[in-house]
Order: C-alpha cells, then sequence, then structure tokens
C-alpha cells in the first residue's frame, strides 16, 4: 500500500517541481545568441587584455566585424530576461579563446563570433573568464535553465601556412597522395602509410611528412599559441587548400582558409573527446551545439558522440542533447548524418526554409514535405521530435528578412503579423523551437552572417543603427531588452502553452491538411500519456479561411488554448474553423472517447 501511494505521489508531481536534467530535450525551448552581441557586464574587457588598435585587440564597436564587448557576466545579469520569455534552454555561441584578428590586409575582422579558436580549453578574455562561465551555468542551473555549448572540431583559427601560396586551391588525394612529396611525380614520402581509411594509430604513426599536397609551416609568432599543445603540429591537419564544399574537398578542405583538423587521425578523435569532456567535467553542462558537423569525417561522430554521451552519464546528465549544424535544406541530407554519422540530432534547416516560404505565401505543401521525411531520420518520427527547429540564425539571417526579401511591397503591418505567423509555427509545431536573441525585439537585419548580428545592447554600429525593427519605433541605437514587445510577448505566451501541454513537446504530430497555395496549415498532436488530441491551425493567407478540418473521430468538445474553436466536432471526425488573416488556432480535445 506504501509503494502504491509512493507511485501515486511521484505521478502527481507537477514537471516544475522535477529537476531540469529530467527534461528530454524535445522539451526545451532554446534561446541562442552570440555572447559578444548580447549584453555588455563588463567593459574591462572589451579589448580582451590587449593594447593596440582594432587590428590588435580585435575591439572596434563601430564595425559590425568586430567585438563590440558583450560578455558573459552580461548574459548572467540578463537571465531575468531569457527566462521572462520562456526560454529552457540557453545555446551559447562558441566561448573558446579565439585568434583576435584574421583576414588578408585591408580585409581582416576579428572573432567576435567564437569560431576562430585557438585555445581549446579557456573562455576568451573578451567574453570573460573561466569562473565567470562557471556563474552563468550555476545561475542558469538555479533558474532551471539549461546550458548548451557551440563547439568546433572540424578547423582551428588560421595559423598554419603554405610556403607555396596565400589563398590555395583544394588539392585532392588522386593528384596529391600521402605518399609523394607535392603530387605523384614527387619524392616517395609516409613510407607503409595505407590512406586515412584505415583509421588506427599504428597505421597513423607512419604519416610523419605532412608536405604531400603544400609544405605547410607555422609562422614562429604562433608556433605555441594553439592548446592543447598537440594542435600546433601541422601533421594533425589536412593541408590541401581551401574547400569547394563538394566532393572530397568538403571535409578535407580548409573552410574559408581556416586550418581544416584531421579528424581521422586518432590521436585527434582522442584529443577532441579529452577537451570537450573536459567542459562537461568542469562545468556541468547540458549539451552541444556542433559547427560544420557534415564537413567531418563520419567515422568521427562515431566515436566522439558515445564518448561524450558516456561523459555526460557519469556526471549524472542524463539528457545531454548533441545536435550537428548540416546547412543543407534537404530532409534526405539532414538525415543521412543521423544514420551514417549517428549524430543524435542536427538543426533543421529543412524546416527554417519552409516555415519562410510558407510564411512569405508559398503553398502550405512546402511544410507537409519537410514532415512526410520524418521517417528517413535515424529512430524516425521520434528523432524528429528533437531536431532543432528555427526560421532564422546568425549565419543564414532573420526570418523577418526572408520574408521582407519576398514580399518587398508589405507594410510594416503585414510583415509583423507574418513574422509573428512564423513564430507560431516554430513554437507550436514539431521539433525543439530555437529562438535567434533579437527575433522577438522584431530585429529584421540586412542579409546573412555579418548583417544578421546586431547586438541586443545599444550598438554604434552604422550599419545596424539605421536598420527598421517591427513592432516598435525603436532602433539598434538603443538597448532592446523590451518585455512588453508584441514578439516577445507572443513568443512568451507560446513557450508557456507549448510547456504547459506534452502534446505540444513529446506528441506524435499528424497531417491534416497542406495545399499548393496560402492559407490552411493543419496538424494534430497527441498527448502521449493520454492520448488527447489538440488540433493546431495556421492561416498564411491574407485574406480569412473558414471551412472544415479533420479530427480524430473519438475527440469530443474542444477547448480553445488560443485563438477560436468550436466548442464541439460538426459531425465526429470534422471540426469546422475560422482562422483570420496570418491567425491560427489551437483546439485542444479531452481524452479520447
Amino acid at each position: 500500500m506504501k509503494l502504491a501511494l509512493l507511485l501515486a505521489a511521484l505521478l502527481a508531481t507537477p514537471a516544475a517541481a522535477q529537476s531540469y536534467r529530467d527534461r528530454l530535450p524535445e522539451d526545451e525551448v532554446v534561446y541562442f545568441l552570440l555572447p559578444d552581441r548580447f549584453e555588455n557586464g563588463d567593459t574591462a574587457n572589451d579589448r580582451g587584455g590587449l593594447k593596440g588598435d582594432r587590428l590588435v585587440t580585435g575591439f572596434d564597436p563601430t564595425h559590425k566585424g568586430f567585438y563590440h564587448g558583450g560578455d558573459l557576466k552580461g548574459l548572467t545579469r540578463r537571465l531575468d530576461y531569457v527566462e521572462a520569455l520562456g526560454a529552457t534552454a540557453i545555446w551559447v555561441g562558441p566561448i573558446f579563446r579565439n585568434k583576435p584578428v584574421q583576414g588578408p590586409k585591408g580585409q581582416e575582422s576579428a572573432g567576435y563570433h567564437g569560431y576562430w579558436v585557438t585555445d581549446f580549453t579557456r573562455v576568451d578574455p573578451h567574453l570573460g573568464t573561466d569562473a565567470e562561465f562557471k556563474a552563468l551555468v550555476d545561475a542558469a542551473h538555479a533558474r532551471g535553465i539549461k546550458v548548451y555549448m557551440d563547439i568546433i572540431v572540424n578547423h582551428t583559427a588560421d595559423v598554419i601556412q603554405y610556403r607555396e601560396c596565400g589563398d590555395c586551391a583544394y588539392r585532392s588525394r588522386a593528384d596529391y597522395p600521402y605518399a609523394r612529396k607535392g603530387g605523384v611525380a614527387g619524392d616517395a614520402i609516409n613510407d607503409g602509410f595505407a590512406g586515412d581509411s584505415v583509421q588506427t594509430a599504428q597505421n597513423f604513426a607512419k604519416l610523419t611528412r605532412s608536405d604531400y599536397a603544400y609544405t605547410p609551416f607555422v609562422p614562429a609568432a604562433e608556433k605555441d599559441v594553439k592548446v592543447p599543445a598537440w594542435l600546433n603540429d601541422p601533421i594533425y591537419y589536412h593541408n590541401r587548400g581551401n574547400s569547394t564544399f563538394a566532393g572530397e574537398s568538403s571535409t578535407m578542405g580548409d573552410f574559408a582558409g581556416l586550418d581544416d583538423v584531421a579528424t581521422e587521425n586518432p590521436r585527434v578523435i582522442k584529443g577532441m573527446i579529452e577537451i570537450f569532456g573536459g567542459w562537461i567535467d568542469r562545468f556541468g553542462i547540458d549539451g552541444f551545439r556542433i559547427d560544420t558537423a557534415r564537413h567531418v569525417n563520419p567515422e568521427f561522430w562515431t566515436a566522439f558522440v558515445p564518448a561524450i554521451e558516456a561523459r555526460a552519464r557519469a556526471n549524472h546528465i542524463p539528457n545531454f542533447h548533441i545536435f550537428g549544424e548540416v546547412a543543407d535544406p534537404d530532409p534526405a541530407a539532414l538525415a543521412r548524418h543521423t544514420r551514417v554519422d549517428k549524430l543524435p540530432t542536427v538543426l533543421d534547416f529543412a524546416f527554417a526554409r519552409a516555415v519562410n516560404a510558407v510564411s512569405a505565401g508559398e503553398g502550405t505543401d512546402k511544410l507537409a514535405t519537410v514532415f512526410a521525411a520524418d521517417p528517413l531520420y535515424e529512430g524516425g518520427a521520434a528523432t524528429a521530435l528533437r531536431l532543432p527547429t528555427f526560421i532564422g540564425n546568425h549565419d543564414q539571417g532573420r526570418a523577418a528578412y526572408f520574408i521582407r526579401k519576398a514580399l518587398p511591397d508589405a507594410s510594416p503591418s503585414e510583415l509583423l503579423a507574418r513574422t509573428r505567423l512564423a513564430h507560431a509555427m516554430l513554437l507550436l509545431l514539431r521539433g525543439v523551437p530555437t529562438i535567434y536573441s533579437g527575433d522577438e525585439q522584431g530585429f529584421i537585419g540586412d542579409g546573412d552572417d555579418q548583417s544578421a548580428r546586431e547586438g541586443m545592447f545599444a550598438s554604434k554600429t552604422a550599419d545596424y543603427n539605421d536598420n527598421l525593427l517591427l513592432g516598435t519605433d525603436k532602433t539598434n541605437a538603443v538597448a532592446n531588452f523590451d518585455t512588453g514587445h508584441p514578439l516577445f510577448r507572443e513568443i512568451a505566451k507560446l513557450s508557456k502553452l507549448r510547456r504547459a501541454h506534452p502534446a505540444l513537446t513529446r506528441g506524435r504530430q499528424v497531417l491534416r491538411f497542406a495545399s499548393d497555395k496560402p492559407g490552411l496549415f493543419a496538424v494534430s498532436r497527441f498527448d502521449p500519456g493520454t492520448g488527447a488530441e489538440i488540433l493546431i491551425a495556421f492561416n498564411s493567407s491574407a485574406t480569412a479561411w473558414s471551412g472544415n478540418v479533420e479530427v480524430d473521430p473519438r475527440s469530443g468538445a474542444f477547448t480553445a488554448l488560443t485563438g477560436t474553436c468550436p466548442a464541439a466536432p460538426a459531425a465526429p471526425g470534422s471540426l469546422t474553423l475560422s482562422v483570420p488573416a496570418f491567425g491560427y488556432a489551437v483546439c485542444a480535445a479531452g481524452k479520447p472517447q
């Protein structure tokens, strides 16, 4: 009897009382930010402890390609804001020590974004200290907010140079084999090396020369700049010139000149596991977003992922979320990396393209096509529930930008309404909604990359400050942490709704209606425990939509969670709805009869 009472008490425990560690990846609402562009909590670290002009320190808040001063202290001080938005996890852009400035003369920019790593073991001093990162993680955890780190294994900063050239073209294994110096007619080198497909320590011990394609060298001033120290040896890099992002160069070429790590080498695999496992040990973080995951050979991931998951479990982190960046809008290409590479999940670029297209007036069947491919993922629809979904990011650009680009004559009010609809799709459809900082404040941006990386604190960058924002008269020249902004309020409302209903986080999704024209897109999601149905209907048209939508014949009375819903079906299996232009409705049925 006591055991039965105990079990009943546990089952009755509210989700809020459970540890944040108990939440599954699909339970989260993720907020993504670049620390340099979020909030400046300590102006003393703006120059990273360096002295000189911007080409030395990397700091120039007037230029969109340099450090602006945001840091980890600033993020910690703004956790109230993140929590108010309804985010339950923060994906923090890379915080590792970066090469402050690189690039050809006259085209220099800074490592404010975090992807030019030199030291993988410490926080970049522009962003703060290891202790301040620990303080951030602890403060977030105290609120039940998880912290995901953005990590890179594909490349480091551009340190290695080639004797033959500066901006070097890719040289293939066929034309420049490992066994010859500088081409098939060159001197014999690396005797006995059986190629990079034989990924054993014994084989790679025979790869002693790195000058098979080019002659790599490390400038004297940077010979010890990388940490751990083994990363300073060119033998652990591919050294074949710039990737064309096609064929073998996709995994073996330098990413825009960055030093491409030879991830086939067992020493590299072991080293990377120790590097990133160490961050789990030291800080108790909750997940990794993996940059440029598609540009790393699959064998690396099949070794790395299980080791990292084991490290997390050893630290009592049972739901460590790993998601790779595969920048491809084709669901089949995305799914391949979960099947071949065995990545647990990938960022859903297909979802992003479809939502932005539908929100801009294309046929709603574009979304149906994305969801029809869910069985392709390793683990099928269950894995699709865990794919981080997004509609804008720091590389591609913002949702509002894509909608405005497609509809340049749309009024600000129409653009706001369509952007609001896009966020509703993000928060209510399957997957893990990932909000890019600034989107909730109506940021539009001017394009991709640097043009989509406005700061949340007051900007001194003219290229940002002339931007118009949605839903406000403010500009980027002032701080934008307005919890009353219409998009902020909409996201906060939907986040609360999502977290209150397991059907909207863990529930399977069934397509109810889509067409090749703008208008209705509808799905049902089902509570995994009770089987209760929630019908979600979106209208992407500029005119109201009315009609009948299929529902489960066992669903009886309906309640409007948001929008307008009838109290009962018109007939078993059919619900009559009216959805306003750019509106949506969420209609919840009770337990199936």
